[in-house]
């Protein structure tokens, strides 16, 4: 805060002492009692205006400076009652350049030549940057004609805003004949090559200009190590990265976000330890890595110490927060960040509106997805796609269909996401001839090539319903190779409808095209157990384990207070196993009594005894988990939980009981969908 600011009055007639004064200002409290005090002194009065530099120091406060506010720059800039100076349009056209819609600064570049201003070199780059954030390349065509009228052509800066307008619009021809134009040790204009080059992802070209470089900065370094990062060709990354000269933290950032790139958490967390100094962007990049490597738990440890540090959280700090809770299933833990979220006043825009529909969809709570896209003011075709695939993950398909329709009438068009959203909803609720209707229109009507993963959808569809022959016949007439998730929804409807003989056919394919893969050999041995050819059985089993391959556990978990619970079958980890075996027993017991339940021990496709098929089924990780639900939870409380696999028969049978014997809500998220148990019935209706 200014000091005594009415001892400083009288020296306002000081132009030095009052640009001073502007530079020094550390926030817009600050800067409004100087604007009063040259109010006050008539500066704004018609016979007295201030000189042209002390307004557009101003104005570039309040629009350049992290500390600024760019409304009320525009309000200084209009208050102006003679034509503005150059100065100040220059200014203003700064700060909205680099604003959220830099087409302002266009419209008042188009203001500033009606007045019969001449723009000059400090206005060309500001404006030429607004075309190129604006993807407006027509538009910078017309501003460099404009430029070359001004005899500007040459500045260095004006140089390098046009190669960038120009290989950001992918005329890297265009861009490599102004670079050509320049000289060898006009930095800028390198830097500008380089960073069109490598967001081209023409690697080699890039390095051909950064070895030629008589001069480096380290934006130089930084482009070419994050242009290696987002290929994935970490190694070459690291080489440059090791080779700096001097590094600052965007440098370390850079190599963060190639290792995120690779999933590398390891190399990733070791590079974060080793900062000299860390900014919000390092603790996004190594957040991001972990929720995108399914490192959930981390990713939620690692907030609470940037809490702890007092560092503030950006939108992208919550979207991959939202995004690990999310794969947790843990609602709680939501709940809590979108308080965060308001407490903060982080702006819900479309970007984090739509990872908190995402969050809710995924943790069981798809009213509330709802509720919060409905409410987002702009939507785009991601905002779309994450509520349509959350509708088709709970089966609720007459809602996935009415959003599809309510997406084209409001202007967005779907593309190849949305169709496989759509499809994954008619697959889960068997609609046979919607899907099909889809896939053939997808070309005709919309103009989308339908993908291995649309024809995996209808596959799938079809498998699911007995109609094997037909979905033989679809992957026979696809227009691609049928990739291993094809043959995949094949081999689950063998599974299904027990077919044998076109399950081994199938089940060989798929182990020769993912040898490593454990669920296709277990597939294959459960469809030659369910057929009681247990040598077959067995010779799979051994194939697996000679090759050493082992089968992915079963895993569900719960969260309460915003702690997960972790269980496996026939878990004794748990420091409450006894209580919650106990419990388990007593609704066993209770079920058997009221209900004659009995374990459907043909889930059991090993040969051994009755007995223990029915030990085995006992101690499900889901039912291990909903027990421990029944210990700690109100009687009203829905029960969550998350199994990582398909959720079997047996399980499904027995939390529909569950459901209905003890009045409970429960909420069953396994690898294909959302279960709703209720009143003795499922939301699947029996077909997963």
């Amino acid at each position: 805060m200014i000091k005594n600011p009415t001892s400083v009055t009288t020296c306002y007639s000081k132009p030095p002492l009052l640009i001073h004064l502007i530079n020094k200002c550390k926030n817009m409290r600050e800067l409004k009692q100087i604007q009063a005090q040259i109010i006050t002194q008539g500066y704004f009065s018609p016979n007295q205006d201030a000189t042209p530099l002390e307004i557009s120091k101003l104005v570039s406060f309040c629009a350049v400076s992290p500390y600024g506010n760019l409304a009320h720059a525009k309000a200084i800039f209009n208050q102006q009652r003679k034509n503005p100076s150059v100065e100040l349009y220059n200014s203003l056209i700064r700060g909205l350049s680099s604003a959220k819609n830099p087409v302002e600064a266009l419209s008042l570049y188009r203001k500033m030549l009606s007045c019969g201003l001449k723009p000059n070199n400090f206005t060309y780059p500001f404006v030429i940057k607004a075309c190129t954030e604006s993807s407006m390349l027509r538009n910078g065509i017309v501003v460099h004609t404009h430029v070359v009228k001004s005899g500007l052509e040459f500045d260095s800066y004006v140089q390098s805003s046009l190669i960038r307008l120009y290989a950001s619009g992918r005329d890297l021809l265009g861009a490599k004949q102004l670079f050509d134009m320049c000289s060898e040790t006009d930095l800028a204009s390198c830097n500008s090559m380089i960073d069109g080059y490598v967001k081209s992802g023409e690697m080699e070209l890039a390095q051909a200009v950064f070895d030629k470089m008589v001069v480096r900065d380290t934006i130089s370094w930084n482009t070419m190590i994050n242009g290696y990062g987002i290929l994935g060709r970490i190694e070459d990354a690291k080489k440059l990265f090791d080779e700096m000269p001097e590094r600052n933290v965007r440098s370390w950032n850079s190599m963060l976000a190639g290792y995120d790139k690779c999933g590398d958490v390891e190399n990733a967390f070791d590079m974060f330890s080793e900062m000299p100094c860390r900014d919000v962007v390092s603790w996004n990049a190594m957040l991001a890595c972990y929720a995108h490597s399914g490192k959930s738990n981390e990713a939620l440890a690692l907030f609470d110490e940037m809490k702890a540090l007092g560092i503030k959280p950006t939108e992208a700090t919550m979207v991959s927060l939202l995004s690990a809770c999310g794969h947790l299933g843990a609602l709680d833990q939501g709940l809590n960040l979108h308080s965060y979220i308001v407490d903060c006043e982080i702006d819900i825009n479309s970007i984090v509106g739509t990872a908190l529909v995402d969050m809710y969809a995924k943790c069981g709570s798809i009213s509330r997805a709802s509720e919060i896209f409905h409410s987002l003011e702009s939507k785009d075709v991601l905002a779309w796609n994450t509520i349509i695939t959350g509708m088709a993950m709970h089966g609720n398909a007459r809602d996935t269909t009415q959003l599809f329709q309510m997406m084209q009438k409001e202007g967005v068009a779907p593309n190849d996401i949305t169709f496989v959203a759509v499809l994954g909803a008619c697959r889960h609720a068997g609609m046979i001839e919607e899907g099909r209707r889809l896939l053939a229109c997808m070309r005709s009507t919309y103009r989308i090539a339908p993908k291995v993963e649309h024809y995996g959808c209808v596959i799938d569809l079809l498998a699911r319903a007995g109609r094997l022959d037909e979905a033989m016949e679809l992957i026979g007439t696809m227009p691609m190779e049928p990739n291993a998730s094809a043959w995949g929804a094949l081999l689950g409807g063998c599974r299904i409808y027990g077919n044998a003989e076109v399950g081994e056919n199938v089940g060989k394919r798929l182990i020769n095209l993912q040898p490593h893969h454990s669920g296709r050999y277990i597939l294959l041995s459960n469809i030659y157990a369910a057929a009681k050819r247990w040598d077959d059985a067995r010779k799979v089993r051994n194939l697996m384990k000679a090759k050493g391959i082992s089968k992915v556990p079963g895993v569900s978990v719960i969260e309460l207070k915003g702690i997960i619970h972790r269980f496996v079958s026939g878990d004794w980890s748990h420091p409450e196993s006894n209580k919650i075996y106990l419990k388990l027993h007593e609704i066993s017991t209770r079920l058997k009594s009221t209900s004659g339940y009995l374990p459907d021990t043909d889930q059991v496709l090993i040969d051994i005894e009755e007995e223990e098929k029915d030990h085995a089924l006992s101690v499900h990780s889901e039912k291990l988990a909903i027990a421990y639900g029944f210990l700690h939870l109100g009687p009203e409380d829905s029960i969550r939980i998350v199994k990582n696999l398909r959720v079997c028969r047996d399980c499904h049978d027995l939390t529909k009981l569950i459901s209905r014997v003890y009045d409970r809500e429960i909420i069953v998220r396994d690898r294909n969908r959302f279960h709703h148990f209720k009143d003795g019935g499922c939301s699947c209706l029996d077909y997963w």
